[in-house]
């Protein structure tokens, strides 16, 4: 059994860079823009503690729940200034920047979270390697069998969509409900192309095609290190928005959601799972559900939903297009709504989190 306080604290560690990243990308291309950053806040309810930049606030919260950029004007929500409104320093109104540069602002975030996690995949690939698309084992009786699929073959296409490692492979079986794949593989150096149906496993209650892989290894600690760590973050990417789709296709469940408790949970088992293996392996099992966690965020975030960045790029590419600017306030009620039920959702699946532990 791990400490509890080795989980609070790298939960707290991952959870900080994850959003001070997608926040001061927000930050950062805001200000580069001329647009006046009010506040900063890293967490939600009480504040914690307080420091009074020159021109923007930083607030740390007390609940690990995410965090804000709030820029002056955003919303239609103008602040007392604090500031000599003839510094041209302090930035301007939100509303008043040109339309590309508040683009550029909102989408920032969830750009920042994709650098950030190939940052982390330079020093979680050079350690650990990439897991290549090699068949292993067949099992008898499965469609990969009677597709003539062999021990040996490194499968390079599913559905049309290119395979670079065997995690993405398992993706594809994992979400499949029974719809035919077409799968390409090389033997030899020749290609070849299968078409197979996975079979459904009574007591998985899931579909398998019928093959397991993942132990072949390339080395990374060289150049190679740079190509499999965009492909690293490219299988996150796929991953979570294939997960989404998943969702919205009716397949999924509440259980298949996690806030910030089931992070925690997750994290905790990753440690007690992973401590007889030495620091090391806890270390780059952390940077792994960074890596994660920040894909995630970023990709969430860009959902076309009010209160998200997503939600807001749709007002600003509209803007863009049209020429016509919707009212601040108009819009503000807008996101005002998504926040509330975005609100409603994080409660049910705290709810769900907890509740989970006594199952």
């Amino acid at each position: 059994m791990n400490s509890p306080i080795l989980t609070i604290v790298s939960f707290l560690i991952i959870f900080t860079v994850v959003v001070v990243s997608h926040e001061f990308g927000h930050f950062l291309i805001a200000r580069l823009n001329g647009i006046k950053v009010v506040e900063f806040t890293i967490g939600m309810g009480p504040a914690l503690f307080r420091k009074k930049g020159k021109h923007t606030e930083f607030v740390l919260r007390a609940l690990p729940f995410g965090g804000a950029c709030i820029f002056e004007g955003e919303d239609g929500n103008i602040r007392e200034a604090e500031v000599d409104i003839k510094d041209d320093t302090a930035g301007r109104n939100f509303n008043d920047a040109p339309v590309w540069g508040r683009i550029a602002a909102v989408l920032a975030g969830p750009v920042f979270n994709i650098i950030l996690a190939y940052l982390l995949s330079l020093f979680m690939v050079w350690f650990s390697g990439a897991d290549l698309p090699v068949v292993h084992s067949i099992m008898e009786g499965f469609p990969a069998e009677e597709a003539g699929l062999k021990e040996g073959d490194v499968i390079t296409s599913i559905n049309h969509s290119h395979v670079y490692v065997w995690r993405e492979v398992v993706l594809k079986s994992f979400l499949n409900h029974g719809e035919s794949l077409e799968i390409e593989y090389e033997r030899g150096g020749e290609k070849f192309v299968t078409v197979l149906t996975p079979k459904y496993d009574e007591a998985e209650g899931r579909y398998y095609i019928g093959f397991s892989g993942g132990s072949d290894y390339v080395k990374c600690n060289n150049l190679k290190v740079f190509k499999y760590s965009a492909i690293e973050v490219r299988y996150w990417l796929v991953a979570t928005v294939d997960s989404i789709k998943y969702m919205f296709g009716g397949h999924g469940k509440l259980d298949d959601l996690a806030g910030p408790v089931g992070v925690a949970n997750v994290i905790d088992d990753t440690i007690e799972q992973t401590i007889p293996y030495g620091a090391m392996t806890v270390l780059l099992n952390m940077f792994n559900i960074a890596v994660l966690l920040s894909v995630n965020l970023g990709v969430i975030n860009l959902l076309p939903v009010p209160a998200l960045d997503g939600g807001r790029l749709l007002f600003l590419i509209f803007e863009a297009v049209s020429g016509r600017k919707i009212p601040p306030e108009k819009e503000g009620f807008v996101h005002m709504i998504g926040f509330v039920l975005l609100m409603i959702l994080m409660v049910v699946v705290l709810f769900n989190d907890i509740t989970r532990f006594f199952r």
